[in-house]
């Protein structure tokens, strides 16, 4: 069973931003929806406003690179969307690593089934 599937249909997204609950900060934000079902489904964006496709795979290749330093075994049963900012092109793993830890503790917080 693989650690966490992969968000791919806009519908998916769509529903997290409308329905999800929301962290922000200046190098990431972090949509989280605690679904019926036991898997954790990940998804990433990042728009143009980011700059080019550089820039946006670069992005989108640092929050991957930070997803893999999580402990996800806490997260099952939720969906995640991680939409870059300009910021997160300019940074390390690292620290998104760090931002994303404080959101995933901020958000289950508010978690009803724990």
């Amino acid at each position: 069973m693989p650690l966490y599937y992969v968000i791919k249909e806009n519908k998916d997204f769509v529903r997290l931003y409308r329905r999800g609950k929301s962290c922000v900060d200046p190098l990431l934000v972090t949509y989280i929806f605690f679904n019926k079902s036991n898997r954790t489904r990940i998804g990433i964006t990042a728009t143009k406003k980011i700059g080019g496709a550089v820039q946006r795979n670069r992005a989108k290749r640092v929050i991957r690179a930070a997803i893999r330093e999580q402990d996800l075994s806490l997260l099952k049963g939720c969906d995640i969307v991680f939409v870059a900012r300009t910021k997160t092109t300019l940074c390390k793993s690292t620290e998104v690593s760090k931002v994303m830890k404080k959101h995933f503790e901020k958000l289950l917080l508010n978690r009803k089934d724990k």
